[in-house]
């Protein structure tokens, strides 16, 4: 890799992982001065900024750029004049950055909270023809929340981008307004709340979360069909939130008009906001997101390689997941990335499910064989962080390695509901790719599974 384009994938993953005002006050100007074969020079447009970049970043900075070299570097900072003169006194500077890292620290911290991902942004949504009403109308709720499209229902198959537009709304309403409340659940978190609160006899507590909400996200709303209960605290919950100015935003795979078991006065509520359908990506859109993706991950794939594995993938859910294999044989095997790199894959891809297949069960017993958990534990309702992470783990190469659906997954965990099977299969995917504790575990199990 030349010296700008190693410059170039440094400063494209900088920009997803800093705050917008961090990133252009500190490196939006800056250069590589010089590589050498086991120390990079870095210039920076003035001392205050190579102070704070030598205290503050340096360990992001050389995590960065010996992850994209494939080896240890040493990282020198030099004052680039030509870049631009110093000017800046180092108080203001200091407070300016210091007050948007907190912002922004802040944000991330109730993103985490609400179990929102913070990379589910507008600006990392892929648009084509197949979700440009989608897209044009979250962005409109944004702007008008409680008033534009109040509810917006979403709906869709799998893996289409009906969750990332929903919380891109949510994290686009916190970044203008941190204290605004947001309730972000599932349909079977909801349920499950619902029925805690009765046997606890606590159901004030529920009313108070979910009614004074400005903003109520639920996911896979089509689950509350056929579930008396539920639909009623539902239904009294989604006119309050509505009469009290808040936005509603709903997902489904189908048209309210579809879903069996919904009662009408429900219905009529969900069609009385905008109902969008969002299709399957095309193949230019799911090569778009496989760009999109790359640069998150802080890969600079080149688009005819995009193009080759988006004619080959159809699943805008399996293009991550692929993309997951082709990153792991670049950083881990060494590999180089070529269309020969992307063949090979794809011809893996494409006898999984051959007799080299493993089996589910087996899956399973490497699991709780190398995490020592009972196979009860694993597929039972116990969410301590000691048996919830294995079952992560366990749902990622049950989708990977299997290569089961979603829907496949969640009735072998007995019976779980698809959209908590997406949440930890994307869990251990980001995971995969900062903690060396779960790619220690990950291959500890697959070779238990391969022999």
């Amino acid at each position: 890799m030349d010296e700008k384009s190693l410059w170039k994938t440094v400063l494209a993953e900088l920009q997803l992982t800093l705050t917008p005002g961090s990133y252009q006050t500190l490196f939006a100007k800056s250069k590589l001065v010089a590589r050498e074969k086991t120390s990079v020079t870095i210039g920076l447009a003035n001392s205050q900024i190579k102070n704070m970049v030598t205290e503050r970043y340096y360990s992001l900075l050389k995590e960065i750029v010996d992850r994209i070299t494939k080896g240890p570097q040493k990282l020198i900072f030099v004052v680039n004049h030509t870049v631009e003169p110093e000017k800046q006194s180092a108080g203001p500077l200091f407070e300016v950055l210091d007050e948007e890292q907190e912002k922004e620290e802040h944000v991330e911290k109730i993103l985490q909270d609400l179990h929102l991902r913070s990379d589910f942004t507008f600006e990392n949504f892929a648009v084509s023809g197949s979700n440009q009403l989608a897209f044009a109308a979250a962005s409109a709720v944004t702007k008008n929340p409680g008033s534009a499209y109040n509810p917006l229902y979403l709906w869709g198959g799998v893996g289409v981008g009906k969750t990332h537009l929903m919380q891109a709304v949510a994290i686009s309403l916190l970044h203008k307004d941190s204290k605004t409340k947001i309730i972000y659940a599932t349909s079977e978190e909801f349920t499950n709340e619902i029925t805690m609160s009765i046997r606890n006899k606590n159901t004030d507590r529920f009313k108070n979360k979910y009614r004074n909400a400005q903003a109520l996200l639920i996911d896979d709303i089509q689950f509350i069909a056929g579930k008396d209960t539920t639909q009623e605290e539902f239904f009294h919950t989604f006119n309050t939130v509505q009469r009290e100015g808040g936005q509603v935003i709903l997902t489904s795979d189908k048209p309210p008009h579809e879903i069996g078991g919904l009662e009408d006065r429900i219905r009529s509520r969900f069609e009385g906001g905008l109902v969008v359908d969002i299709q399957p990506p095309d193949l230019e859109l799911r090569a778009a997101i496989l760009l999109i993706k790359a640069k998150q991950k802080g890969i600079e794939l080149p688009p005819g390689l995009a193009q080759q594995i988006a004619q080959e993938t159809e699943s805008a859910r399996k293009l991550e997941g692929f993309l997951v294999k082709l990153i792991n044989s670049v950083r881990d095997g060494g590999a180089e990335l070529n269309q020969d790199l992307v063949r090979e894959l794809l011809g893996k891809k494409a006898l999984s499910g051959t007799t080299s297949r493993i089996e589910p069960k087996a899956a399973l017993q490497a699991v709780c064989n190398y995490y020592s958990i009972k196979v009860a534990d694993l597929k039972g309702s116990k969410r301590k962080r000691e048996i919830a992470r294995p079952r992560q783990v366990l749902m990622w190469v049950l989708r990977n390695e299997c290569n089961l659906t979603l829907e496949e997954i969640g009735l072998f965990l007995g019976g779980r509901d698809h959209s908590t099977v997406i949440h930890g299969v994307e869990k251990i995917s980001q995971m995969y790719d900062s903690s060396e504790i779960i790619k220690k575990d990950v291959l500890g199990i697959k070779q238990r599974m391969y022999g």
